[in-house]
């Protein structure tokens, strides 16, 4: 009896690590803009997707945050019901998480004058959000953060930043512009405090301290409002500087360092990285890695074998590829890479990521088409192994 369960183990081992992807449109393609999304498993082995739709983004005051449910088993997804709006006000990058109580987190910005500069996230909390439909939300809050010394830091940073370039920085007339924005407003104690946006789904550390990352397009830099307090109040990190480096996904080594990698806004077209020593309060250097970036979204995990994904779009230029990439040396290498998208036109991008229960990878992504030479969008929600990651690709 215990060879033939050894055996039917066995069987089950191999299935299990067999090579699996598949795909389908969370809603049909849609002539409004939809974007950003979040993504998250709920305890009854749901799946929950959060994204942004509306007549634009940041200028258009009818942008509300949607959602929709794939109901554990299921193959196909709900009908898209509204999670939030603010009236007359655009609301925008969304990203979840569920903590350790099994409580449902949604944060996203709202707009305040149609700029990037005037936003404020916003967080609503709830402990009911496994039924049909719209959620119930039990509290919402708005996390207000006021960098220690930002002004300090930020010329700091950028004096050593133009100590090491062997030529003039920057080189660029729309670079150069940029810089001149920033050193407008780095004094700025009002524009200090606004600004700060989400993007990707906060990490958990060990301890239980929070960190969600943010970032400016006031400053083109990096921060992590962290809660020590299960999320009851938040506070500012030190800031990542890299005059460039946005929307960062945190990574957690065995050591307990932290890596964040980030998109890159501005002319070095790589990934861009920064560490932490200390459980995120303060950050190194913002270097560069080898992998390429054209100036979009990137998302991160730990997986449960301890090899580090990324998923990106593996260009300088575009978004109409869309790679995952495997490391099994916590990220000193990139090893293995599959495309999820990878086309001559369109646009696959802002993808967020997360690892069910039964260590299946659930990636959804904007995806932007013209079809029948009609222009529509959708989220799209891929699963797949980490077998199918190390396989051929296509």
């Amino acid at each position: 009896m215990l060879s033939i369960v050894s055996l039917l183990c066995a069987a089950c081992s191999v299935s299990a690590s067999a090579p699996f992807h598949r795909a389908e449109l969370v809603f049909p393609l849609h002539p409004e803009h939809n974007h950003a999304p979040g993504i998250v498993e709920c305890p009854n082995g749901d799946l929950l997707v959060s994204w942004y739709r509306g007549k634009g983004e940041r200028r258009a005051d009818d942008v509300a945050v949607y959602g929709a449910r794939l109901r554990n088993g299921a193959s196909t997804w709900s009908q898209a019901f509204l999670m939030v709006d603010t009236p007359n006000f655009p609301d925008c990058n969304t990203t979840m998480f569920i903590d350790a109580d099994d409580r449902l987190w949604l944060f996203w910005p709202t707009i305040l004058d149609n700029t990037w500069d005037s936003c404020l996230t916003h967080y609503l909390v709830s402990e009911d959000y496994l039924d049909d439909g719209p959620i119930t939300w039990n509290w919402h809050d708005v996390i207000l953060l006021a960098p220690k010394d930002f002004p300090k830091k930020m010329l700091k940073a950028l004096s050593a930043r133009i100590e090491v370039e062997d030529r003039p920085w920057p080189t660029r007339v729309e670079d150069a512009k940029r810089m001149q924005h920033r050193l407008d407003r780095i004094g700025d104690k009002l524009f200090n405090r606004l600004g700060w946006q989400p993007r990707c789904k906060p990490t958990v550390l060990p301890s239980g301290r929070i960190l969600l990352p943010l970032y400016s397009d006031t400053y083109d830099a990096s921060i992590m409002a962290v809660s020590d307090d299960r999320g009851k109040s938040w506070y500012a990190s030190d800031p990542l500087i890299g005059f460039g480096n946005i929307q960062p996904t945190v990574l957690r080594r065995k050591d307990g360092t932290l890596v964040a990698y980030m998109r890159e806004n501005g002319p070095l077209d790589r990934i861009r990285t920064c560490a932490s020593a200390d459980d995120g309060i303060t950050w190194g250097t913002v270097g560069v890695s080898d992998l390429p970036n054209p100036g979009a979204g990137v998302d991160g995990l730990v997986l449960e074998s301890g090899k580090w994904l990324l998923i990106y779009n593996d260009t300088t230029r575009g978004r109409s590829s869309l790679a995952v990439s495997l490391s099994g040396d916590e990220g000193k290498t990139w090893k293995w890479t599959r495309h999820l998208e990878k086309h001559e036109s369109g646009a696959y991008h802002y993808p967020a990521i997360i690892q069910g229960r039964d260590e299946t990878l659930h990636a959804v992504y904007s995806y932007f088409v013209n079809k029948d030479g009609k222009e529509g969008k959708s989220m799209k929600h891929a699963a797949f192994n980490e077998a199918w990651i190390m396989g051929d690709d296509d």
